[in-house]
This record gives C-alpha cells, sequence and structure tokens, in this order.
C-alpha cells in the first residue's frame, strides 16, 4: 500500500509541476467528467431520471483517447446499444415476464457482442437490454427515449472530445524515443566503464538483462506513432493534422534506427557476459586493450545521445537545436569511425601472442561499428545513404574475414570463442 501511495503522489507531483502523461490523464478525465455533466443536464430536461442516466453514461465512455476512436466507437455503441433496448423491449413485451425476458435476452445480446463489426462496443448491447428490463415500465416509447439519451449522449461525447482540448501525442512519442535512446546510451556506457574497470560478471548479467529490455521500449515508440497517426484523422485542429503528417516519414525512419540499436546493444550485452564466462580463470587484459574500446563505446553512446536529442527537438523544439544536435551527432560518428580504425589496425599487433582475446575484441569492435554505421546514415543526405551502406557492408566483410581467419586459427588450437 505505501508503494502505490509513493506512486500516486509521483503521479501528482508529476500531473502539477509540467506537461506530460501524467496531466492528459488529468485533462482526460476531466473531460469525461465534464461531458456526463453536459449530457446528464440536457437530457434531465426532458426525459425522467431512468431514462435520463442513458445520457452521461454513453458520454463518459465516448470520451477516447483520439477524435477518430470516439467517432468509430460512437457507432458501434450506438449500434449495440440500439439493437439491446429494442429487443429487450420486444422480447418483454411478448413473454410478460422480468426473468423470462432476461432468459432470452442476455445470451442473445452476449453473443451478438462478439461480431467484430461492433469491436470492443458490443457488451453495451447486454448491458442497455439489463437497463431496458430493469425499468419500471418497458414501452416502446420508453425503447425510443432510451435510444434518443443515448444518442444525444454519444454527441455530447464526441464534440467534447474532439473541441475541448482535443488529445495528441506527439509528446508521449517523443518521451518514448527518449526513453529508448537514454536507455541505450546508459547500457553503453556503463559497459565502457565496467570493461575499463573490472571484469565483474554480476555486472555483466545486469547489463545484458537491461539490454533485454529494450525491444519493448521499441514496442512502445511503435504504440506512440500508431496513437499519434491516429490522432491526426478527424482532428479538428489542422496545424495539429499537418505537423504530425511532417513527422511520419521521419518517425517511420527513426522506428527502424531504434530496432537495430536494440538488436546491436542486446548483441554487444551477450557477447560481454560470454566473454565474462569464457574468460573466468584468465587474466584481464591490460588497459592498452580495453581502454581505447572503452573509449569507442563512449563515442558511440555520445552519438546515440545526440541522435537522440536531434529526434526529440526535430519533433518537438527548434530548428536550430536539432541542427545542433544533427552536429553533434556527425562529429561523435566520426570521431567513433577513426577509433574503429585505430583498433582494428592495432589490436593484432598489441595481442598477436593472443589470438583468442583478438577475436573476442574483434567481435565486440565490429558489433560497437555497426551501431556507428546505422547512427552515421542518419547524419547524411537520403541520396548519400545507399553510398553509406555500400562502404559500412565493404568494412564489416573485411572485418568478418579477418575474424574468420583468427577463428579457424582458434579451431587449430582446439579453443573457441563466442560468437556476435
Amino acid at each position: 500500500m505505501s508503494g502505490e501511495a509513493r506512486g500516486i503522489g509521483r503521479s501528482a507531483r508529476a500531473a502539477a509541476t509540467g506537461p506530460g502523461r501524467e496531466r492528459d490523464l488529468v485533462f482526460q478525465s476531466l473531460k469525461a467528467a465534464f461531458a456526463a455533466l453536459v449530457a446528464w443536464t440536457g437530457a434531465s430536461l426532458v426525459l425522467d431520471s431512468t431514462l435520463a442516466l442513458m445520457a452521461p453514461w454513453v458520454a463518459i465512455v465516448l470520451v477516447q483517447s483520439t477524435v477518430y476512436r470516439s467517432l468509430a466507437h460512437a457507432g458501434q455503441q450506438t449500434a449495440a446499444i440500439l439493437v439491446g433496448t429494442l429487443l429487450a423491449t420486444l422480447v418483454m413485451r411478448t413473454l410478460d415476464d422480468r426473468m423470462a425476458a432476461m432468459a432470452v435476452v442476455l445470451p442473445v445480446t452476449l453473443l451478438l457482442g462478439n461480431w467484430p463489426r461492433l469491436g470492443t462496443q458490443g457488451i453495451y448491447g447486454a448491458t442497455a437490454g439489463l437497463f431496458t428490463l430493469a425499468s419500471p415500465e418497458v414501452t416502446l416509447a420508453g425503447a425510443g427515449e432510451r435510444a434518443g439519451a443515448a444518442l444525444a449522449g454519444a454527441a455530447v461525447g464526441v464534440c467534447v472530445n474532439a473541441f475541448v482540448r482535443p488529445p495528441k501525442y506527439l509528446r508521449s512519442t517523443r518521451e518514448a524515443v527518449r526513453g529508448v535512446a537514454c536507455e541505450a546510451e546508459e547500457i553503453l556506457l556503463a559497459i565502457a566503464d565496467g570493461v575499463d574497470d573490472t571484469w565483474d560478471g554480476e555486472r555483466a548479467h545486469r547489463w545484458y538483462a537491461r539490454a533485454r529490455r529494450l525491444p519493448s521500449l521499441v514496442r512502445g515508440v511503435r504504440s506512440a506513432l500508431e496513437w499519434s497517426q491516429e490522432s491526426r484523422r478527424f482532428h479538428p485542429v489542422r496545424a495539429h493534422r499537418d505537423r504530425i503528417g511532417r513527422l511520419e516519414t521521419v518517425s517511420a525512419e527513426v522506428l527502424v534506427t531504434l530496432d537495430k540499436v536494440a538488436d546491436h546493444v542486446i548483441d554487444l550485452g551477450r557477447l560481454v557476459v560470454q566473454t565474462h564466462e569464457e574468460r573466468r580463470d584468465r587474466a584481464v587484459p591490460d588497459s592498452g586493450v580495453t581502454g581505447p574500446y572503452a573509449e569507442m563505446l563512449r563515442q558511440v553512446a555520445t552519438a546515440l545521445g545526440a541522435y537522440r536529442r536531434m529526434v526529440v527537438e526535430g519533433a518537438g523544439g527548434s530548428g536550430g537545436e536539432a541542427a545542433e544536435a544533427r552536429r553533434e551527432l556527425t562529429e561523435a560518428v566520426h570521431a567513433a569511425e577513426a577509433t574503429y580504425r585505430r583498433l582494428r589496425t592495432e589490436l593484432p599487433q598489441r595481442m598477436s601472442d593472443d589470438p583468442e582475446t583478438t577475436a573476442l575484441f574483434g567481435s565486440w569492435l565490429l558489433i560497437a561499428h555497426r551501431l556507428t554505421t546505422h547512427l552515421r546514415e542518419r547524419t547524411l543526405p537520403q541520396e548519400d545513404c545507399e553510398e553509406a551502406s555500400a562502404e559500412a557492408s565493404t568494412e564489416e566483410a573485411e572485418a568478418s574475414t579477418e575474424e574468420s581467419e583468427v577463428e579457424g586459427y582458434e579451431r587449430g588450437r582446439g579453443s573457441a570463442r563466442p560468437r556476435s
């Protein structure tokens, strides 16, 4: 209970201190309450309280997460309510027994609620039937008034959702992108510090566990992008629709990049764990080997941080901030590539007497370079991307050839190494 109370307190402070998901939830809840009050006020002027209840009930439900969803659900819910109300009225007037009518109406309406055309709103057919059968009098006139109240509530819910602070999800998309990039950046920095400091198996497993959670964060980005694109449909604010339209292509590219970043960070975490298990009883490589590699990981993390700022500022900040982040990304990528070329040359020379360690760090180096390559493509104009990809493929093929040569040497010695 204390943990739940702390969580509620954190959410309340976040809603009070600035824009964010918590504040959006507060506004959406207030909108639903406002829609219910408006619907109840209007319906109670012409209907008795039992029938007027339908209007606020429907209005609350239809203050949905997007304007498009409100409209779609309004049609589905209204259809379900009309069917449930009409069926319950006809059956009750035929059987003239509430229990018998319920025994007939509920199975039919619950089965009808599974019809795909009604989506998630099919259950309202059964509840509308129950409301109808529970009323003091079941008449065709009452069914018509009940249906009218439902239609009025649907209209109020849709209008309030569309014109009173209409929902939008660009901010949640930026926050989702920020979350993935920050987590990957922190993992890279943690591995760099660990490689440069000490080979700790427990820490290696923690890094790998964190890396394996990245795909779920990427799925959160994909979900946020889908919400953003859906919020564009039927949105009453044209500037918002146009803004999402300009960002859709960029967002798709961002999602591809984050997918690749997550895959490579997972590969790196897995390889770190395997390396620790393989070298548990061996001496730690000297700083001449681990230091430059840790330096490259930090440079890749810096590039990822700049990429994160470029995407976030490009979606919600000023053009100058996004341009500065792109410049920082370009510089970080160039620095990481220079370190990669230096390590490719120096690593075999430094460890000529230990081909197994050379192969291990060669695999680490290749994964870090693939990360750099994907980030480099984001710094280039579209027409230069194919050239950059071809160049990267050539470099990786050369690196893979070197690894195969070392692996063949190891098989001759009867040793084995983890694969990336």
